[in-house]
């Protein structure tokens, strides 16, 4: 199973890109709602080209008719999106696919897939959304990373750069953010945090004279 870089920046529209993937963004979903076909089509073709000039990943939130036809590598589709997805055809696309998980059902279905990634949320509460399910805790993380085996595991959900190492540490291979980032004050700055915490909560030595943010 191939690993994923362990932070996963999630954007709501492209024109986040060309300030988030110069500061090292290398995994980015793009989550767009509410947009006409053309709308996201356009989305999806500056996030495809934007991201290939970065050496970057990037993973579709549901519309994997669109990825497919447009060229893309990944999507990410939640438990309601496989009602309704042609995983057969995105497979057949050469595409990877992550899903959204909650509780052990939908991990069980999800697992049924081989998934390249199962996110599990959320981890904590979430100002994103509103959500049915309570907030899993780290205890969750793990347990959900002893089923999973060698499938990364993403967290996901009310995370910050204080709680990443946490997260990391109970068992996700990589962490996922939304808000943490969009909503700060100074995104870029945030997401050279991210990356810095990710980089060293892998148990590895951090440098002795770390740079400053």
């Amino acid at each position: 199973m191939s690993s994923l870089p362990r932070f996963y920046q999630i954007v709501d529209d492209a024109a986040w890109l060309p300030r988030l993937l110069p500061v090292g963004v290398k995994l980015v979903q793009l989550r767009v709602k509410d947009k006409s076909e053309s709308e996201l089509r356009a989305q999806i073709i500056t996030a495809r080209d934007l991201c290939a000039a970065h050496d970057a990943i990037l993973v579709v939130n549901d519309y994997w008719q669109l990825a497919i036809e447009l060229g893309c590598s990944f999507v990410h589709l939640g438990q309601e999106d496989l009602d309704t997805a042609d995983v057969a055809a995105i497979r057949g696309a050469g595409m990877r696919l992550g899903i959204s998980t909650h509780d052990e059902a939908e991990l069980a279905r999800a697992l049924a897939f081989e998934p390249d990634y199962v996110a599990l949320g959320p981890v904590y509460p979430t100002i994103l959304k509103q959500m049915p399910w309570a907030p899993q805790g780290l205890a969750r993380v793990a347990q959900w990373k002893a089923l999973v085996g060698d499938i990364p595991l993403v967290g996901i959900g009310g995370l910050s750069v204080e709680r990443a190492p946490g997260v990391l540490a109970a068992g996700a291979d990589c962490v996922a953010v939304v808000t943490d980032v969009l909503l700060h004050a100074d995104p870029e700055s945030r997401t050279r945090q991210w990356l810095e915490v990710t980089k060293w909560s892998s148990g590895m030595t951090p440098p002795s004279h770390p740079s400053a943010d």
